[in-house]
């Protein structure tokens, strides 16, 4: 088989850590890029990271790439503008200024992470996500600045989401997939950090979870190397929800 080259955001620790393991355990090459410790180190929270980012990306590869995994993102325990510029804009600069290299190879795919917060937050704002998914970070950042970390989460990983199926024509037509995953908590240092914020503490664990039990990072890196692989071939423009069946539960009937 040959070994296929895949960038993934966010491999220093948790999620991005785990899918690493997955896909160098079943013989593919990972670039990965993060603020240290990664083949690219770059800060996605920032446009000169961003760009750098791409280019460390484009300087190790010897050929197209074949798969995208977006994982980098931060929690709303942190300042709500800078969760804004790393869970969306961050995520899309790379995945858009990767999208090049994507469609010179055959069957290559592009995962992204958006939150199972997006159907349980009754915060979300309309003007946030609208502002992200048309582009304009500088008015999304300026209303993030009045938001609390929770409301400015679940709105960016909202506009990942949609962003994601925006995309599905042009993506298409280019024979790239794209797709996204949508976690519930899962064992990590994200989840770890939101705990231990006074406001956000006391509510991480009220959310219900029909499984009984609270995921692992390799439970959500799992679904993610399936979408990137050839076995999810005809799957494109999707937002899998991998939360142990809270979204079902919250909205049975929302199909």
């Amino acid at each position: 088989m040959t070994q296929r080259t895949f960038a993934v955001s966010g491999v220093s620790s948790g999620l991005g850590a785990a899918l690493r393991a997955r896909l160098e355990g079943q013989g593919d090459r990972v670039i990965g890029i993060d603020l240290h410790g990664a083949e690219v180190n770059a800060d996605l929270s920032k446009v000169d990271g961003r760009l750098a980012a791409i280019a460390g990306v484009e300087k190790l590869l010897d050929g197209a790439l074949d798969g995208v995994a977006s994982i980098a993102g931060v929690g709303p325990h942190l300042e709500s503008p800078l969760v804004v510029a790393v869970n969306f804009f961050g995520a899309f600069a790379l995945i858009d200024g990767l999208f090049p290299l994507l469609r010179m190879r055959e069957g290559a795919a592009c995962v992204a992470v958006s939150s199972n917060s997006i159907t349980l937050d009754p915060t979300v704002r309309a003007d946030l996500v609208e502002a992200c998914v048309a582009g304009d970070e500088v008015l999304a950042l300026s209303i993030a600045g009045g938001v609390p970390g929770n409301t400015a989460y679940a709105s960016s990983k909202l506009a990942v989401a949609r962003a994601i199926r925006r995309r599905t024509t042009l993506w298409g037509e280019a024979g790239v997939r794209l797709n996204a995953i949508a976690p519930g908590p899962f064992a990590s240092a994200l989840l770890d950090a939101s705990r231990a914020d006074e406001t956000l503490g006391p509510l991480v664990d009220l959310v219900p979870i029909p499984l009984g039990r609270q995921g692992s990072a390799d439970e959500v890196a799992a679904p993610i190397a399936w979408l990137l692989s050839e076995e999810a071939s005809w799957v494109h423009g999707s937002l899998l929800f991998v939360d142990g069946g809270t979204d079902a539960l919250i909205r049975p009937n929302a199909i």
